[in-house]
């Protein structure tokens, strides 16, 4: 240190000691005594002297020309410290400062909030009117309880304040915080008390602005007494706040369910449609099964006789047990075998061709399937961000009476050139749909900017400046396909960059394009080559026919024309808005040669400030191709439903028809036995051709009328048994045949496996082309009484959950080599052994779904408890478990586990949510000692009766949506005496009788069920406050021509019917109708 600084540092000191009443000289001696130092508005430039103050305390320093924090290595006992109006640039200097409680650094120019992690003792901290950007460094503040980073630049909050549980009073006014779901983080602060957001000292955040905001705060924040400098402390105003937000919810749940509805029953159609198009197939196929089963039986006889039978069709008046007293007319004929085993395989040919048909329809079903599930895809998360932003983004779905819908139809065909996507064998684009996204939040970001524009220029540059608005379409990387989660980031925080973009210029700007075909092609062209690489065979038009757009308005400012050989960069364009590339310019070989002058019009843009671009309109199109798409209702399928009405000889089904014809005329042709009625011991020992039941070793019933199989369980010597094509329902009859090895029981009618049993050397069973439905029960019998099986065929069956119905088998038959026709693989095998072991209960099982969160989070959401608070709130296998652990679980969510029974949650006292969604559960069993259960969810089971929560008496809320419930037992809710939330939907439900003293019911819905009398809404007369009833797709809307104001009328306190408000106009109507 030089001698001049050195004297520079004493005149510092002098200042000091002057201006606390201090003597200079005598400082050295009473230096120790000062707790507390002050120096205001100038003569303290540097923070210096402090060695001299071992017992400072408290010390503060306000509008000086302080640069630097240092020199506080020796303040030990700083407790409360101000540099405040100042020019520090950086946090630092203060880590020996350990008991320091109190910091305040506001109107410096300090960036990033750092180096403050030693500092636990700190309880106010002011960083007020800075620079900082990120809320950062306060992990270790655990005693925080007074923070200050209002006037900063801060956007987001984030969850970078959830270690400071003690805080109590938060100011970010005059900061960027624009979003409602950044609000919700501060959640995590369960002892905040004063929040300002809006403080009148500040510029408001762009939060404040927007619709609802002191709604969403409060409803969220319910301890705060304090909001933006407002005393919100009063009951009155809680209350207000949770009852508009609890409508809010009942709404967007009401809509939710509406739209859920809208696609099961375009999916219901699909099906129906599936189903009469598989009528022809699946009849030939059990024509030809037929016959070959015959055949079968013929070749089976012959072999066994030695000789071959005479043609039948001279002697089709011998019945059966005549023919087995007295084999009439037998001769030899060695080529007779020889014609069947012929016969045999065309009809196998036959039976390939319409099971092939049959899994064209299938494909087409779920391609069918798919796309219907993805257009409806969005509007559930549409609404699901109207309710979080409370309604602050909000959707609008375009029809032709719009204009702005036409708008956009206009615009799209008008950019769109066919030359451009000849080479793809695309002719033109349909638009499918088009949704008007009105986003508050980015379009005062918008017209902020755009303001600025407006403000520096007069009134000519003002007219220049609103010409250079434009409508361009956002360019999707061609590389990523478009996500839903991507799609709504774009729409709720615009076009930020994004971390999966493979385009480094994406970083740097938004692209946009003024053509179709500059958005597109790209597209289709990275999906040729990926299909070229994967080696198949051809290209299909399938994958790329569907699209979505997302129309923006972009102010364009300040243009150029991009330099060659220059990267498009903010720094290497300083002076301008956005660069624009011709199409003649872009090095792009997908554009060829080109009839017409769309190409001179068509550019790519780059716009540099990404809040310059306002996502408007989403459209939903399809590309028509030349190859056209395969569908339900095309003109080819329909061939197949009017086949049989009238078919020209042409026709391509018409052919295959006369095809299975001349198959099954081929020679031999075998005429029909007499069908046997029932079985009596004459008639089995006649048709095994002995006397003694003990020697029938095989034994073939098919093709007969019987409807049961007395007295076969006398038959214990049978190893082969074919009862196929009977009208069997059970097979029950069929048990103790300890020796039987193979058993054909297809094409029947069978509905359950129940009393089929002891069948332990049984290797071959198959149970194709019945009514068999429920997966679970049947493969426990199978499990219990067919110890052997090596094959088994199950197809053709209404299975309930068909999806995991082949894993659940291999994971529950160990011994089966073959299952439907194909060899079980070492792969399957092992998938299904991980797959059953998921389908159980077990701790850990529990530890990976559950929550110990005691209260509900307060999130504008309209998804199950369970779902929401294990989302947020893990626990996983690494919880320390202590002997009481499963007391401390409150939620619990399992859903699609695969689990067909509820067991092992007897400990779980405590548990308040509870769900099951999309298992294969058929019995409501399992729960009984969880009796503090507040909700509980069992969608998409295979539950068929309400049974076993008679115990929860605390039930606020109830769903059983997608299941097989046919009632409502009397008594079933009267203990529920908080029940307000049930829901029903998609059942078999015929009476609503059981809910008559339901009384404290809300919302009730209970859509798609069999109700089909009026007499039925008499049973919801007592339940005054209900105000939301949902049941459309019942009978009784078709039965009751007024239904809506029958209901209404007898419901008065109702809302909302069938997902439409009940306005006035609707009452004054049902005044004037019924007085």
């Amino acid at each position: 240190m030089t001698e001049s600084e050195i004297l520079n540092q004493e005149e510092i000191i002098k200042e000091l000691c002057l201006c606390n009443g201090l003597s200079y000289e005598m400082v050295g001696q009473e230096g120790s005594d000062a707790s507390k130092l002050e120096m205001f508005f100038s003569g303290y430039p540097h923070i210096v002297g402090l060695s001299l103050f071992p017992n400072l305390a408290s010390l503060t320093i306000v509008a000086q020309d302080i640069k630097e924090i240092s020199g506080f290595e020796t303040c030990l006992q700083l407790k409360e410290l101000w540099i405040a109006e100042c020019f520090i640039e950086k946090i630092g200097g203060l880590q020996e400062c350990r008991n320091l409680k109190k910091l305040y650094l506001y109107y410096n120019k300090i960036s990033k909030i750092e180096n403050l992690e030693k500092l636990t003792q700190l309880e106010v901290l002011w960083l007020n009117h800075n620079t900082i950007k990120n809320i950062e460094g306060l992990q270790t503040l655990k005693n925080l309880n007074d923070l200050n980073l209002a006037g900063n630049l801060i956007s987001s909050i984030g969850r970078c304040l959830d270690a400071n549980e003690q805080l109590e009073r938060l100011n970010l006014s005059g900061n960027q915080i624009c979003s409602f779901k950044d609000l919700t983080n501060l959640t995590g602060l369960p002892s905040l008390k004063d929040l300002c957001l809006n403080d009148p000292q500040y510029k408001a955040n762009p939060v404040c602005q927007l619709c609802n905001y002191s709604t969403h705060v409060l409803y969220h924040l319910p301890c705060l007494q304090r909001l933006d400098t407002f005393d919100v402390s009063a009951k009155q105003i809680k209350e207000l706040a949770d009852t508009t937000v609890m409508k809010k919810i009942m709404y967007y749940n009401m809509r939710i369910k509406t739209v859920q509805r809208h696609l099961n029953e375009d999916l219901e159609k699909l099906n129906v449609r599936k189903c009469k198009l598989q009528k022809l197939p699946e009849e030939q196929i059990k024509l030809l099964s037929f016959v070959k089963k015959n055949l079968e039986r013929e070749l089976a006889e012959l072999k066994g006789s030695g000789k071959g039978h005479s043609d039948r069709s001279n002697n089709n008046k011998v019945t059966e047990v005549e023919k087995s007293k007295s084999c009439e007319t037998i001769i030899e004929e060695p080529n007779l075998q020889q014609k069947i085993m012929i016969k045999l395989n065309a009809l196998n040919e036959r039976v390939t061709f319409w099971n092939k048909k049959l899994d064209e329809i299938e494909a087409i079903y779920r391609i069918e399937v798919k796309q219907k599930k993805e257009s409806h895809g969005l509007l559930i998360p549409f609404l699901l961000i109207e309710l979080e932003t409370v309604g602050n983004i909000y959707f609008e779905q375009g029809t032709r009476s719009d204009d702005w819908y036409n708008s956009c139809y206009e615009l799209i065909l008008s950019r769109f050139c066919t030359w451009d996507f000849r080479t793809y064998g695309i002719t033109g684009v349909k638009v499918k749909r088009v949704i008007k996204v009105n986003n508050r939040i980015l379009r005062l970001k918008f017209e902020k900017k755009f303001q600025k524009f407006l403000d520096v220029g007069d009134m000519h540059d003002s007219k220049s400046y609103r010409k250079m608005l434009e409508c361009l379409f956002y360019v999707f990387d061609p590389e990523v396909t478009v996500k839903e989660k991507h799609l709504l980031q774009i729409i709720e925080k615009g076009f930020k960059e994004s971390e999966r973009s493979k385009l480094p210029l994406r970083k740097e700007a938004v692209i946009l394009a003024n053509s179709l075909s500059m958005c597109e092609c790209p597209r289709i062209e990275f999906l040729q080559q990926k299909y070229k690489d994967e080696k198949r065979s051809s290209f299909n038009p399938d994958l790329f026919r569907h699209g979505i757009l997302v129309i923006t308005k972009v102010f364009l400012g300040q243009s150029v024309q991009a330099r060659e050989q220059e990267s498009i960069s903010q720094a290497n364009y300083p002076m301008v808005n956005s660069v624009f590339i011709p199409q003649k310019y872009l090095q792009n070989s997908i554009m060829g040669q080109r009839n017409c002058d769309c190409g001179f019009r068509q550019c790519k843009w780059f716009v540099f400030d990404h809040d310059l671009v306002l996502p408007e309109y989403i459209v939903e199109f399809e590309y028509i191709t030349v190859i056209k798409a395969h569908s339900l209702f095309s003109t080819f399928n329909n061939i197949i439903i009017e086949e049989r009405k009238n078919y020209s000889e042409g026709s391509i089904l018409s052919q295959d028809l006369k095809c299975d014809d001349e198959v099954m005329k081929m020679e031999p042709r075998i005429k029909p036995r007499p069908k046997l009625p029932s079985l009596d011991d004459k008639t089995i020992l006649s048709l095994a051709k002995t006397n003694v039941y003990t020697h029938i070793v095989s034994l073939n019933l098919h093709g007969n009328s019987l409807s049961r199989l007395e007295d076969l369980s006398k038959l214990t010597g049978l190893r082969k048994l074919n009862i196929s094509f009977n009208e069997l329902t059970c097979l029950d009859d069929l048990y103790h045949l300890y020796n039987l090895e193979y058993l054909d029981a297809s094409h029947n009618h069978v509905i359950t496996l129940e009393g089929f049993r002891g069948l332990m050397k049984l290797k071959h069973l198959d149970l194709s082309w019945n009514q068999l439905k429920k997966s679970g029960d049947e493969i426990n019998v199978l499990c219990k009484h067919t110890t052997s099986l090596l094959t088994l065929n199950i197809q053709h069956n209404p299975w309930q959950k068909p999806a995991t119905l082949r894993l659940s088998v291999i994971g529950r038959l160990k011994t089966l080599t073959h299952l439907d026709g194909l060899l079980i693989s070492e792969e399957e095998t092992t998938a299904a052994l991980k797959f059953i072991t998921g389908t159980k209960i077990t701790q850990s099982c529990v530890l990976w779904h559950c929550s110990t969160k005691e209260e509900r989070p307060r999130t504008l959401s309209i998804w199950p408890s369970a779902k929401i608070l294990t989302q947020i709130s893990k626990l996983g296998p690494c919880l320390h478990l202590s002997g009481n652990w499963y007391l401390k679980i409150t939620a619990l969510n399992l859903d699609g586990q695969h689990l067909f029974e509820i067991k092992n949650l007897e400990k779980l006292e405590n548990l308040k949510w509870a769900s099951f969604s999309n298992n294969n559960l058929t019995k409501m069993e399992g729960l009984e000692s969880c009796i503090n259960l507040e909700e509980l969810t069992l969608d998409g089971n295979c539950i068929a009766k309400i049974e076993g929560i008679s115990k929860l008496t605390k039930l606020t809320r109830l769903s059983i949506n997608n299941n097989l419930l046919t009632g409502l037992e009397k008594h079933t809710f009267d203990n529920m005496l908080h029940l307000h939330f049930l829901s029903l939907e998609n059942n078999r439900i015929t009476s609503l009788s059981g809910l008559q003293k339901t009384f404290t019911l809300i919302e009730l819905y209970i859509s798609n069920n069999y109700i089909a009398v009026n007499q039925e809404i008499y049973n919801l007369k007592g339940l005054c406050n209900l105000v939301i009833l949902d049941m459309h797709g019942n009978i009784i809307l078709w039965n009751q021509e007024n239904y809506r104001l029958f209901v209404i009328y007898h419901l008065p306190e109702l809302k909302a019917l069938d997902g439409i408000s009940i306005g006035l106009i609707m009452k004054f109507r049902l005044a004037a109708n019924l007085g």
